[in-house]
């Protein structure tokens, strides 16, 4: 049975947080194509940290030819973002409590509900997107976020991007993703959805881990 999950109007698609679920390359939500990856970045708690900060300042999204613009915080009222259980289920929205952090360049830190505008191409597939923040992890040993499409993509679906550090003291940088081709030569051809999606996680890894050159 297709996956149907929880659903949230300020994104585009109905199953939010199935990015999360064990068996998401088995069951993926109906009509998307499911992708995921795992690197290993490092060892050591220096190396999680230095990640995890990258990774919060959106450093997966700012690389080579990708860039982004509008960074949005939720605002007081607004959209709080989604928490989920270890299973995956969604529990009560969440905020983050802590105090607003910033990159150098003083773009906000990922928090739940932010908004954010993607532009690039990558290997000749566009990236733009309006994107949401679903929700955001920080745990002592894995920190990470869920992202959402708003619009203005050629595909509909959401992403998690994480940093864990494993009990073997190996640190790992781990995505995965689904994508719904709304554009017509996409739905046509799934094997487009497939090189961008490929394309894109190559990015991404090169942005948290530079020494990668393979």
């Amino acid at each position: 049975m297709r996956r149907q999950n929880f659903t949230d109007d300020t994104v585009d698609y109905a199953a939010v947080g199935a990015t999360q679920a064990h068996d998401l390359m088995q069951y993926p939500p109906e009509h998307s194509v499911p992708a995921e990856e795992a690197w290993r970045i490092g060892s050591g708690e220096e190396r999680f940290t230095a990640a995890g900060d990258l990774l919060l300042s959106w450093a997966p999204l700012r690389s080579e030819e990708l860039s982004i613009s509008d960074v949005r915080p939720a605002t007081d009222g607004g959209y709080s973002g989604v928490a989920f259980d270890a299973d995956g289920a969604p529990v009560a929205p969440s905020r983050l409590e802590s105090e607003q952090r910033f990159a150098a360049d003083g773009t906000p830190f990922v928090r739940p509900g932010t908004s954010v505008r993607v532009h690039g191409k990558v290997d000749g597939h566009r990236a733009d997107a309006h994107l949401r923040v679903i929700s955001v992890f920080e745990e002592p040993r894995r920190v990470g976020y869920i992202l959402g499409t708003v619009g203005h993509s050629i595909v509909s679906g959401e992403e998690l991007f994480s940093v864990e550090w494993r009990d073997n003291d190996e640190v790992w940088f781990v995505v995965r993703a689904f994508d719904r081709p709304t554009a017509p030569s996409y739905r046509v051809f799934l094997g487009l959805v497939r090189r961008r999606r490929r394309a894109l996680f190559q990015r991404y890894l090169r942005a948290i881990s530079p020494l990668y050159t393979s």
